[in-house]
């Protein structure tokens, strides 16, 4: 970013705070949401921490306060779960729908039935679908601590996490989705249950910036890749991830987000050029002329689904940059855009107007705010920035400053 418009951000922000959230629960903290790391902006904010930049110092501040924390985190695998899955093998991830619960017409509450937007409790059970976002998050903020400050002790923690759940033959998962999402007496797997590898990620972009630490070694780097391949392979070539992919929503969108940093990851250009394709053709296909998605309105939540789904496409529009092209810029042929959506979403955003559509339970302001900040960068969002502002009050930018 040039150097005069990261001092104007940051002056700008620089009265602003921000929620961090993961996997839908909000904490207090100063740092942004996980999203792909900018290489030029981590490059500046390096020279400007060495030369004593006092945002970038405060912001680094931030981020080893919270690594600090994260060293505590203990490894945790597929293997701690209590109940087996299906298969019989631990090491197969396992959760069940968020939104199925048991039949009360029913002895035994089989077949379970969908109250959309309602969380069943019973989820808990299974603690893959929580552990794995925790592992991913503590993954990132680790590895750039470590890229930031040089301590080993971030570097080291954060392979030995990457290990347990990804490498060590013990703990490992294995490639596969087949047991996500299950619904008791319906399926034992759903296609809907690769969304929840979404987290992956950013333990992806955690490790982009560990290959040059020494306890992240050559044979960790082609274990994981050879992971990662097996997994783009499964999800690419098993009915349940062709089941994914033709989801025409949120889930079709988070699942070309996840082949293309996958694809990326693996080196596989070609691979990755026809993902971003199929991303534009998908915002052609479902945004509405006004900027909508309305397959996203027609949920219980549908404010809190048509946020995350302009954030699946955020992360699309911020991967496709290293590929040599720009989501964020497309224009489709019917008018579909980024900028449409954050249009159409801002008037909701900011206040200025009510909801027409069904939101069962408050929506969180707060989820919206990375997809807020990056509108600002790349498109020069100034409403969004107006959002913020209105929102939050604190030390975002600071932290901002060190990742995008």
């Amino acid at each position: 970013m040039n150097t005069n418009i990261l001092k104007q951000v940051s002056r700008i922000m620089a009265t602003l705070s921000f929620t961090f959230t993961m996997n839908g629960l909000a904490a207090q903290s100063a740092l942004p949401d996980p999203m792909p790391v900018d290489a030029a902006v981590l490059a500046s904010a390096r020279t400007a921490i060495a030369q004593g930049d006092p945002v970038h110092k405060a912001a680094l501040a931030q981020l080893v306060k919270r690594a600090d924390v994260m060293l505590a985190f203990k490894p945790v695998s597929v293997m701690d779960k209590k109940d087996l899955p299906p298969s019989g093998d631990k090491h197969d991830f396992m959760s069940l729908a968020p939104y199925w619960w048991p039949d009360p017409a029913k002895p035994d509450g089989l077949p379970y039935i969908r109250k959309d937007g309602v969380v069943n409790p019973e989820v808990r059970n299974y603690p893959d679908k929580e552990q794995m976002p925790k592992l991913c998050e503590n993954v990132y903020w680790l590895s750039l601590a470590w890229h930031y400050t040089g301590k080993d002790a971030y570097a080291a923690h954060a392979a030995r996490l990457l290990r347990t759940w990804f490498l060590d033959t013990a703990t490992r998962m294995n490639p596969n989705m087949k047991y996500g999402q299950a619904v008791k007496g319906v399926t034992e797997g759903r296609a809907e249950g690769l969304i929840e590898t979404r987290h992956f990620l950013f333990a992806l972009e955690g490790l982009q910036l560990l290959k040059g630490s020494k306890h992240w070694t050559a044979a960790d780097q082609a274990g994981m890749q050879a992971w990662v391949r097996a997994f783009l392979d499964w999800m690419q070539t098993h009915p349940i991830g062709i089941d994914e992919r033709n989801a025409r929503n949120n889930h079709g969108i988070w699942y070309e987000a996840q082949r293309l940093g996958y694809a990326q990851y693996v080196g596989d250009k070609t691979l990755a050029a026809s993902v971003l394709r199929d991303a534009q053709a998908r915002l052609d296909r479902e945004q509405s002329a006004d900027g909508s998605f309305p397959l996203e309105l027609a949920r219980t939540t549908s404010l809190g689904y048509s946020v995350f789904v302009m954030h699946a496409f955020s992360v699309i529009a911020e991967l496709s940059r290293r590929s040599g092209d720009d989501l964020w810029s497309y224009a489709g042929p019917k008018g579909a855009s980024m900028r449409r959506g954050m249009d159409h979403l801002l008037p909701y955003l900011s206040g200025r107007a009510e909801w027409k559509h069904p939101q069962i339970k408050p929506f969180q302001p707060e989820t919206a705010f990375g997809l807020l900040w990056a509108s600002f960068r790349r498109m020069g969002c100034n409403d969004c920035m107006d959002v913020l502002k209105k929102e939050t009050s604190g030390t975002f930018a600071k932290s901002a400053a060190l990742l995008y």
